[in-house]
């Protein structure tokens, strides 16, 4: 059972996870728990390979009954039409199986590509980390717009407001606290009404707040319901629907086929006829009679001709083209049914931050001087700003700039963040107070 921090006090919690809210876990430290505890990430089903693909596309019930199509007609001497049908299968398949395992490849890819970073205390320094390194101890700061990395008991706020409602469906975002939970470890308390707790997948939309992280990857509240939703059956589309049930009616039409055609040869024949008027050995007979196997393969081969062989590989065909499309517009699809579902899709739901915008502020307009001036059009007119500046007195609107520009700089928590190994300059802190550092360094 998870333990239950919201009751605890903060040194208690700190204490449990062996952890120095001034300097958090140092770097070795940290490595050994990642070790342990594994990245914090949830844990999805692996990507299948083209060979459990293959069994799917095979799987279909139209694909079985041509499959059953190409058996019977070798069986017959069908020769030319086994070929035919057999072709079509492995058309059918290995375009199922090329256009979903590329699609898998591909999501993995920016699967990783999309993980965020986060800002965390390590060795006394505050470090930008993939979310994926984090572990229990980690010492994690949060700011509006970021994205809850994982679970945690939080230590500092300041206003801090959270949106739960992936979690609870509560869309009001909750002010969150410091303070302990009335209450003891037996009791179980609701998830919203945990003020003192932060959780993975939620949203700071205001604020500031200091947490300690209690658990990562599938041992989160969100990893929960992942582990939950890991079992649950995909229900097919309807384009699906309908081919299964149309090769299941083509099934049972086949076999209605057979036993009429091969009914009506025998009530006709004079020589079935004659073996039925005889009384003697009549089964044995029926099977050895010429006329008996002429119309087991003649309605056997009305049966085969009853089924589309062409249908599967034309559906797999339109789905993979409109695929393609897609895919020039930049949607990536997964399975090929889905194209026909997406045809149906009237509204698309998506958070914006992060995935329809890069979660970077820019400061494009400035009040200058009692007026409002793009930042392009500023910076134009740098060196003619910069000879003002060295007059004396200084010109209005230089002198508006700089103080301007001096206050975005220094009245900000940005922090700069240098890579040792490529020397790039990444700026860290809230994304609008960066915008601010940003556009004073254009000056």
């Amino acid at each position: 059972m998870t333990k239950r921090w919201y009751f605890h006090k903060t040194d208690e919690v700190l204490a449990a996870l062996q952890t120095d809210p001034a300097t958090g876990l140092h770097q070795s430290e940290a490595e050994r728990r990642l070790a342990e505890y594994g990245p914090n990430e949830l844990v999805e089903k692996g990507i299948k390979s083209p060979w459990q693909i293959l069994l799917e596309q095979l799987s279909d019930a139209m694909v079985i009954v041509l499959i059953i199509a190409a058996i019977i007609s070798g069986f017959i001497g069908e020769v030319q039409d086994t070929i035919v049908i057999i072709a079509i299968v492995v058309l059918n398949a290995v375009l199922g199986v090329t256009q979903e395992y590329r699609a898998e490849r591909a999501i993995a890819e920016l699967k990783k590509l999309a993980v965020p970073n986060v800002r965390v205390r390590r060795g006394g320094a505050v470090q930008e980390v993939s979310a994926r390194e984090l572990v229990p101890g980690d010492i994690v700061l949060l700011e509006a717009g970021n994205l809850a990395p994982a679970d945690g008991r939080l230590l500092e706020v300041n206003g801090l407001k959270v949106e739960e409602a992936a979690l609870t469906g509560e869309s009001e975002p909750v002010e969150k606290r410091v303070a302990p939970i009335d209450g003891n470890e037996r009791e179980e308390i609701a998830l919203g009404d945990r003020k003192n707790m932060l959780y993975m997948g939620t949203t700071v939309t205001y604020g500031r707040g200091v947490a300690v992280v209690t658990a990562t990857g599938m041992k989160t509240e969100l990893g929960n319901i992942a582990n939950l939703l890991q079992d649950v059956k995909q229900e097919q589309t309807p384009l699906q629907d309908r081919l299964d049930r149309l090769g299941k009616n083509l099934a049972w039409i086949a076999l209605v086929i057979i036993a009429v055609v091969f009914a009506i040869g025998l009530t006709t024949s004079s020589e079935v006829r004659e073996i039925w008027a005889s009384g003697n050995d009549v089964f044995g007979r029926l099977l050895q009679s010429h006329v008996v196997q002429e119309l087991f393969l003649t309605a056997i081969s009305m049966a085969v001709a009853a089924v589309p062989e062409g249908l599967p590989a034309m559906v797999t065909i339109a789905l993979a083209l409109g695929s393609r499309r897609m895919l020039q517009r930049h949607a990536l699809i997964r399975k090929l049914p889905a194209v026909e579902t997406l045809g149906s899709v009237t509204t698309i739901c998506s958070d914006k931050t992060g995935t329809l915008t890069q979660n970077q502020m820019t400061v494009t307009m400035l009040d200058v001087a009692g007026e409002q001036r793009t930042v392009e059009a500023l910076v134009e007119m740098r060196p003619t700003i910069a000879r003002a500046e060295e007059q004396e007195p200084q010109e209005p609107l230089a002198r508006s700039l700089s103080i301007l520009l001096r206050g975005a700089a220094l009245c900000n928590d940005t922090t700069r963040n240098v890579d040792e190994k490529s020397g790039e300059t990444r700026l860290i802190g809230d994304p609008t107070e960066t915008a601010l550092v940003r556009v004073a360094g254009e000056f």
